[in-house]
């Protein structure tokens, strides 16, 4: 197993001793849910309240300070008025805890600077402990039988392979006190992370030999670079990381600003940053709860597609649609399986992928599980999913419970069992399922999307990228001391910049004369283009640009309308052939860095809304993944007679291109090139803007 640096101590999350103070045995409080919810699951370790006020609670000899305890604890859990937190913090470090959990805010009124919260978080940094909060709601280790929380929450929590990290508190407990479907290594609410962050739970979490998918819900990214670490070794261990990110739309944003977590860095450099470090992105809680669900079975996917059975012909309808516009392909299984398939199915029943079973009752769990097994033993297949509206306290049920079950002992591909509708009562029957390793998933379009991410991670793992090599380091110090002037480089000078690494440009040269116009028209050959130089970003809004110029007549007139208009300078430059116009920019996220968006070209770039991004630097093969996202693909592939262009070479040069910004991302502010040509033999740039860092628009 790769090397993590154990920055977060066992001693907060595997304590084998636990100080609580504040506990108290007054009805409804927090002090007295503490002490109960420590000890519900069974906890081995000792467990000792603390508080002047009281010599027993629950039953536990009650201590009235850290002092007075017969031995040093692990972890102390501290549930006091903000008022008294900070004595009750110190006290905690004197006595020399390896852990601190907080669950007030930390916030006072008319306090000084720093304010309690960072002077707590200071304190913790220079006695090298590891501190939860504040703002926390504690967190649960099924393992240990311990959960550290100021309130009452459902017995029955699930030992499992799901780590489960939440920034919001809300967001903690709808899955640990609402979903029994799910099997937890761990699960933390962080609160405020001015301690330990979420990459400090990642980190531990992987370190545990039980988890086997990590699920976040996260408001904001602290440590990046320790974050992208924490994901990249997540994926060298091959266990996913599957991520609920709120704060993605402006409204929810500005939210998000007087919440737990303030958003650091946009919505696309988020995902951009997820696409490289390889974690799946999801929308809602479902949708993460069906993923984490998915993974967490003793089972892999392979190679191949999905396989799906189903008790009705309508609702296998349903399925098909749904998965059609969620972009998932079926399964194409050989002749031979659909051999095998046939005798199990009621006369009528047709074999094929996706399979509609149903006939009559007559021995239909046997039936059921020989057409099972006949899909799942087909190579083309991956994985298998039953959908079936199954329930409690129904035969029929019982029965497909069953088959599943039986099937599930001899296969080492996914399985599952999804209900076409997510209102399904079928808690008992999930949960019996849950302990032996099949999933229930509650909705048709949840577990299609969980199958999808898991299609997406096996095929993230498999792949190796080839990075395009950086230039020459001459090259990069002459364009970093040319950067540093400040100033917004003119088009010519971009082009040249594209062109010194490695990506092909339209032939250009400035002019500031109708001569020194024809002068140029001349040498490059007509038709030329001619656009104004004096310093428009966006030439087109200005009609500062004239295209097919022809002969001597047209470089006249184009000259004398942008000389009048917008100024004597301009640029000549040759025609590039004809083909699809594609649009290359870049920014410097201050949170994840160079990001590369490539999107559907011309001067409709920003009204299209075809775009995706990913971080730099891209691979070639990266960068025609990126392509095929684009709805712009479908002309690239041609169409209405037209050829395809040449993908390839428009894939190296965005893949060029995300070298040059990687490697002077220190310098850029803002790049953009459109648009990028390409055509069937070539892609080429015919125009750019390169905006540094000091540089303003």
């Amino acid at each position: 197993m790769p090397e993590i640096a154990p920055k977060l101590a066992d001693a907060l999350l595997k304590p084998q001793s636990v100080a609580l103070v504040g506990a108290s045995p007054r009805p409804s409080s927090n002090g007295l849910a503490m002490v109960q919810m420590s000890r519900i699951d069974g906890f081995a370790g000792r467990i000792y309240p603390v508080n002047p006020n009281y010599v027993e609670i629950e039953g536990l000899p009650c201590f009235p300070s850290l002092d007075a305890l017969p031995e040093t604890v692990d972890l102390v859990a501290i549930a006091v008025a903000n008022l008294h937190l900070e004595e009750a913090f110190d006290q905690a470090i004197r006595h020399g805890a390896k852990a601190i959990v907080v669950f007030g805010s930390a916030h006072l009124e008319n306090d000084v600077e720093p304010p309690l919260a960072r002077r707590l978080a200071d304190k913790a940094n220079r006695a090298g402990v590891s501190f939860c909060g504040p703002n926390s709601m504690g967190f649960y280790n099924p393992g240990i039988g311990l959960r550290i929380a100021g309130f009452p929450s459902p017995a029955g929590l699930r030992r499992g392979g799901v780590a489960y990290i939440a920034q919001s508190g809300a967001a903690f407990s709808a899955l640990a006190h609402n979903e029994r479907r799910l099997g937890f290594v761990v699960c933390v609410s962080s609160g405020s992370e001015l301690g330990a962050t979420i990459a400090d739970y990642v980190e531990w979490s992987l370190r545990q030999p039980e988890t086997r998918v990590l699920g976040l819900f996260v408001e904001q990214i602290r440590e990046p670079a320790r974050f992208a670490s924490a994901l990249d070794c997540a994926s060298r261990l091959n266990i996913p990381v599957v991520i609920l990110k709120v704060g993605r739309t402006a409204r929810s944003a500005e939210m998000a600003l007087s919440h737990t977590g303030a958003l650091a860095g946009n919505d696309r450099a988020f995902l951009a940053f997820c696409r490289r470090h390889g974690a799946i992105v999801v929308d809602d809680l479902d949708e993460l709860v069906a993923t984490l669900q998915f993974f967490d079975q003793p089972r892999t996917l392979t190679v191949g597609a999905l396989a799906s059975m189903h008790d009705s012909g309508g609702e296998r309808e349903l399925v098909v649609d749904v998965a059609e516009r969620l972009g998932i392909v079926f399964a194409q299984i050989a002749p031979a399986t659909c051999e095998l398939i046939r005798p199990f199915l009621d006369p009528g029943l047709v074999a094929e992928n996706p399979l509609d079973a149903w006939g009559t009752p007559r021995d239909f769990t046997s039936r059921y599980e020989g057409a099972l097994r006949a899909l799942l033993s087909d190579p083309s297949v991956s994985a298998l999913i039953f959908f079936s509206d199954v329930r409690d306290d129904y035969w029929y049920s019982t029965g497909v419970a069953a088959a599943i079950r039986a099937i599930a002992a001899h296969t080492e591909k996914p399985i599952a069992i999804a209900t076409n509708y997510s209102k399904t009562t079928n808690s008992i029957l999930a949960l019996d399922l849950a302990e032996d390793g099949i999933p229930v998933i509650e909705g048709t379009r949840e577990a299609l999307l969980a199958f999808r991410h898991a299609s997406q991670w096996r095929d993230r793992v498999c792949r190796r990228e080839k990075y395009e090599h950086a230039a020459p380091s001459g090259v990069v110090e002459k364009w970093r001391s040319r950067l540093i002037s400040g100033a917004t480089l003119p088009e010519h000078d971009g082009l040249a910049l594209l062109a010194d690494f490695g990506i092909k440009t339209v032939f250009a040269e400035r002019a500031s004369t109708l001569q020194g116009a024809l002068e140029a028209a001349g040498k490059i050959g007509y038709p030329v283009v001619m656009k104004t130089a004096s310093g428009h970003a966006h030439k087109s809004e200005v009609r500062g640009v004239h295209l097919a110029l022809a002969n001597e007549s047209d470089i006249e007139a184009a000259y004398g309308d942008l000389a009048m208009r917008l100024g004597a300078e301009v640029l000549v430059s040759a025609m590039a052939t004809p083909g699809v116009e594609i649009g290359l920019g870049a920014i410097v996220d201050p949170c994840f860095g160079p990001m590369v968006v490539v999107s559907a070209g011309g001067i409709f770039i920003e009204h299209l809304g075809d775009s995706v991004a990913s971080l730099a630097p891209l691979s070639a093969e990266e960068a025609t993944r990126l392509l095929r996202e684009l709805r712009t693909y479908r002309l690239l592939e041609g169409v209405r007679g037209n050829q395809p262009v040449d993908i390839e070479s428009l894939a190296i040069l965005i893949s060029r291109f995300s070298t040059m910004v990687d490697v002077l991302s220190d310098e850029i502010l803002e790049v953009d090139v459109n648009p990028i040509i390409a055509n069937v033999s070539e892609a080429v740039a015919v125009d750019a803007l390169i905006i540094p860092k000091s540089g303003k628009k």
